[in-house]
């Protein structure tokens, strides 16, 4: 986050590289942390679905291929972001994020080809649910963080629990969800290190050439396909390219321990576009974890707004 000159200054100042940045992300920052995750998160429930409908054309390591390339492309357009100019650890930490955002695209797919979207998604979300825990500074988060907790499993065990499931299936979600939270600290570190999205774009282009050759070995030529590259594109941005700037934009003005109690909102959204778009109808229990989740994850962000004000009236008495 860039600062202004200091008015005292009066001679003139070489504009940051943040400020020579199009306005396009900035204009984002307007909805204001919650929204952008929330934006974000319906944003990843369309483009999942759409993805799901691409992975009897391309498998599911060419769809994480096609994700990330486009994605990776796209980013690269809009961001433009300066290579040099960046220390060791700026590098070390934007090859950090791209295999972890690798590792956790190809593990949730993989999870996708065994085991149901609700009980994957409903899965992996633990993993930010454990990250807000041992985050969390005050103890009324780990009541929320719990409270969440119980509407994940609800609605993942709405039908029978986990114990019908492909247990390498579950194995993956899980391990999906180990990265997710190792995605949250390291787009967190990313985006103070790098004006904008320009971390992310550069995260996002480690990642695609990490995966690229698992992509041409599953599924090869047909990855070329026109129909298949167009979807591929649709995914990109409405799975990669959109929540990935948005949660980046995001961490910078929210903890990593209120936006991980946020992510739990997944397996509600997913619930949400189903009922939608495919028409399926929700149980009493399905309904009741919703109803848990979408109330842990306002609890975790009035607590957050409330120490934020607190803070603020500390500090003015202080100046004054």
């Amino acid at each position: 986050m860039s600062t202004a000159p200091s008015p005292a200054s009066s001679t003139p100042t070489t504009p940051s590289p943040a400020s020579r940045r199009p306005a396009r992300t900035r204009g984002l920052g307007a909805l204001g942390p919650v929204g952008l995750v929330l934006a974000g998160g319906v944003s990843v429930q369309f483009g999942g679905a759409l993805a799901v409908s691409l992975m009897p054309r391309a498998g599911a390591l060419g769809v994480v291929t096609l994700r990330l390339a486009v994605a990776a492309l796209v980013l690269l357009a809009v961001c433009r972001p300066r290579l040099r100019g960046h220390s060791r650890a700026d590098w070390g930490t934007v090859v950090a994020f791209g295999i972890t955002m690798a590792a956790m695209n190809g593990l949730f797919y993989q999870s996708l080809a065994r085991i149901p979207l609700g009980p994957a998604v409903t899965l992996e979300v633990l993993g930010p649910l454990t990250l807000s825990v041992v985050a969390s500074r005050r103890a009324v988060n780990l009541v929320w963080a719990g409270l969440a907790l119980c509407g994940v499993f609800l609605l993942g065990g709405g039908g029978g629990g986990f114990g019908d499931l492909d247990p390498v299936g579950v194995a993956f979600a899980l391990s999906a969800g180990v990265m997710w939270a190792a995605y949250i600290v390291f787009s967190a570190r990313t985006g103070r290190r790098f004006p904008q999205a320009d971390g992310l774009a550069l995260a996002m282009v480690v990642a695609a050439v990490l995966f690229l050759p698992l992509g041409v070995v599953e599924s090869g030529a047909r990855l070329l396909a026109p129909t298949t590259l167009a979807l591929g594109a649709a995914v990109a941005v409405l799975s990669s390219v959109l929540p990935y700037t948005l949660e980046l934009l995001a961490l910078r003005r929210l903890p990593s321990s209120t936006f991980a109690v946020l992510m739990s909102l997944e397996p509600a959204l997913a619930a949400g576009a189903g009922f939608l778009i495919l028409g399926q109808t929700l149980s009493a229990t399905e309904s009741l974890a919703i109803a848990l989740v979408i109330g842990a994850s306002m609890g975790a962000v009035r607590t957050q707004v409330g120490r934020g004000k607190a803070k603020g009236v500390a500090g003015g008495s202080e100046a004054g």
